[in-house]
């Protein structure tokens, strides 16, 4: 392919947005491309990565050298989410399933290098330069270029903050003109293009995916489970999985079934192809699409069901991940998945309160109703609040609502409580519990958590696949036991709270706590 134009088509063709569009231009005038794409290597890949390994088979098309960067250290820094023996067969697994998904969609390997984070994040080299990184960026644009992709808390580490300039750092270690990635990095990519010139280095360029929809309409996420299909998923599931997808007829706007066909069947499609959808005649018969604009008209003009759509996207999808279950049959792949991600045990035994394992059984997480609420007499922003938590005397608990919900919205409200703090004095008024809410920094935004459907007060809330066993008196404050476990709650898409994926549910019947409409929040 020699016209650069051609090129650079190929390269931008379906990307939300591309920063330093003119180096791009100049670069492919010269030479070839050389970009990268970098993954932490945490939660399991499914059918979601075919979205940017189709733009990777764009990249090669076009000419680029494409490194794909198993961001190891990057993984453990987020929160260390798994301990080093763990993240090394995550890594191991990820080289193994995006080598097949490579092979799936006919990308030929050999142009394309693996890079692990810690072949040379660990080098004097680089540690000096995130030491001079470290000396030149401030805590605030830090901060800042976390904000999509970092675990959000309270009290940020300092290894959260690191991140973002890490990543810039990769870019001129790994020798690459561009960084490819979600709109997601959009505030990480600007902080690189701010820092690594004060550093004496190249400003990339960056080329930018929209954010796909999941199958259930967010965003699609490994800890969702309805929300993806694991590569090793079965056609049964597949299709149990797809008939759930949200798919409504005409919408065009907020659909992950059509999401997938835009980023990942028709790119990946060969130039005589067509996408075929089979129908019964007195439906209309079967109709072929040229192009996604055509089958995105149809679908918005209601020509076409979201049934038949998700029949199409079904065959197709089983079509990409046979030849990935093909190569899983390898007994050594077969352990290598098991090793890297264990099942979770359901019915988890619950510690006693002497036992050092963080585990959201040992807290006493309660369905209250506010009996009576007044306004704190030394603290503008706190209610003091009289919560009955099926004990025989309601609790006193202060909480910081006052700007975000009205007193007369707090009376006879029902909330979710945190019960076993240890009491704490809120400007004078001893205060034991806490009002558990989600809860985002920037815009200030603050809602009280909404207990399970037909839950009573003193109902005990838990984490499913952590139902059994007492909870601890009193959370020992020295052991953090709350703050580590609380980095892990939050809202999903689909505004259930979750705590690693696993819903917080009444233990009566099993209906989930909710919010009202915070997606994606910390959940505090």
């Amino acid at each position: 392919m020699a016209n650069f134009q051609e090129k650079k088509d190929l390269i931008t063709r379906n990307l939300q947005e591309v920063l330093g569009d003119e180096k791009l231009t100049e670069i492919l005038k010269q030479r070839d491309l050389k970009i990268y794409w970098g993954t932490a290597t945490t939660g399991r890949p499914h059918v979601a990565y075919f979205v940017p390994m189709s733009k990777i088979a764009d990249f090669l098309k076009a000419g680029c050298e494409v490194t794909i960067l198993f961001a190891d250290l990057h993984a453990y820094l987020d929160n260390m989410k798994a301990p080093w023996e763990l993240l090394a067969l995550r890594t191991e697994y990820y080289e193994a399933a995006i080598k097949a998904m490579l092979t799936s969609i006919g990308v030929p390997l050999e142009k394309l290098k693996f890079v692990r984070g810690t072949e040379y994040q660990l080098s004097k080299e680089y540690t000096l330069d995130v030491y001079r990184m470290s000396s030149v960026i401030t805590e605030h644009d830090a901060k800042k270029a976390g904000a999509e992709v970092v675990k959000q808390v309270e009290h940020p580490l300092l290894s959260g903050l690191l991140y973002p300039g890490l990543q810039a750092l990769d870019e001129e270690y790994l020798k690459v003109d561009a960084q490819f990635g979600g709109v997601d990095q959009r505030k990480i990519f600007v902080l690189a293009e701010k820092y690594l010139p004060q550093l004496g280095y190249t400003k990339r360029v960056h080329l930018m995916n929209p954010m796909v929809p999941g199958l259930t309409g967010g965003k699609m996420s490994a800890s969702e489970e309805d929300s993806k299909i694991d590569l090793l998923d079965n056609p049964a599931n597949v299709k149990k999985k797809l008939k759930k997808a949200f798919c409504e007829p005409g919408n065009i706007t907020d659909n992950g079934v059509l999401s997938f066909t835009k980023h990942v069947i028709f790119p990946l499609m060969k130039v005589d192809e067509k996408f075929v959808i089979n129908r019964a005649e007195e439906h209309g018969g079967n109709v072929k699409f040229e192009n996604f604009g055509d089958l995105e008209a149809a679908f918005a003009k209601q020509e076409i069901h979201p049934g038949d759509l998700k029949a199409t996207v079904e065959k197709i999808i089983n079509k990409l991940l046979a030849p990935i279950q093909e190569i899983f049959k390898d007994p050594k792949l077969q352990e290598l998945a098991k090793k890297a991600y264990p099942p979770p045990s359901k019915n988890k035994a619950n510690t006693t309160a002497g036992n050092d394992e963080i585990v959201p059984s040992r807290l006493d997480i309660r369905v209250g109703r506010i009996v009576e609420v007044s306004q704190h007499p030394d603290a503008d922003a706190l209610y003091v609040e009289k919560i009955d938590l099926g004990e025989d005397e309601p609790r006193t608990v202060v909480s910081g609502l006052v700007n975000f919900v009205p007193i007369e919205e707090m009376q006879n409200r029902d909330v979710v409580v945190l019960c076993n703090l240890k009491p704490a004095k809120m400007r004078g008024i001893e205060s034991k519990g806490m009002v558990l809410c989600s809860s985002v920094d920037e815009p200030k935004q603050v809602e009280p958590l909404l207990p399970p459907k037909d839950s009573k007060p003193g109902d005990r809330i838990v984490v499913e696949g952590y139902e059994t066993g007492e909870a601890d008196d009193v959370l020992n404050p020295k052991k953090k036991v709350w703050e580590k476990l609380q980095v892990d709650l939050k809202t999903s898409d689909n505004l259930i709270a979750v705590w690693q994926g696993n819903k917080l549910v009444s233990k009566v019947n099993g209906h989930p706590v909710t919010t009202n409409s915070m997606k994606n929040a910390p959940i505090k």
